[in-house]
């Protein structure tokens, strides 16, 4: 029996089963590597965090100047918005 003969089940079993099941594995975890954020994502995700809280801050500042203001201006808004819909 020839060398070729001897390794030829194991071969054929290696490229069936081994084989793919390594390959969709490695894919998986290059995936799974590249899926998470970079710094530089990291920081101009946290910049805009803080302009979102900065915007709210700013946006109940607002709303509490347009309650000193005009206190029914809420129902004012609503009222308004009901009528064009």
């Amino acid at each position: 029996m020839n060398p070729f003969e001897m390794l030829f089940v194991p071969m054929v079993l290696f490229m069936v089963i081994v084989a793919p099941t390594w390959i969709v594995m490695h894919y998986r975890s290059v995936n799974r590597s590249s899926s998470q954020l970079s710094e530089e994502d990291r920081q101009a995700l946290e910049d805009l965090l803080v302009a979102v809280d900065q915007m709210a801050e700013r946006i109940d500042s607002l709303e509490s100047i347009l309650e000193a203001d005009h206190p029914d201006w809420r129902e004012a808004s609503g009222a308004a918005s009901k009528q064009e819909g």
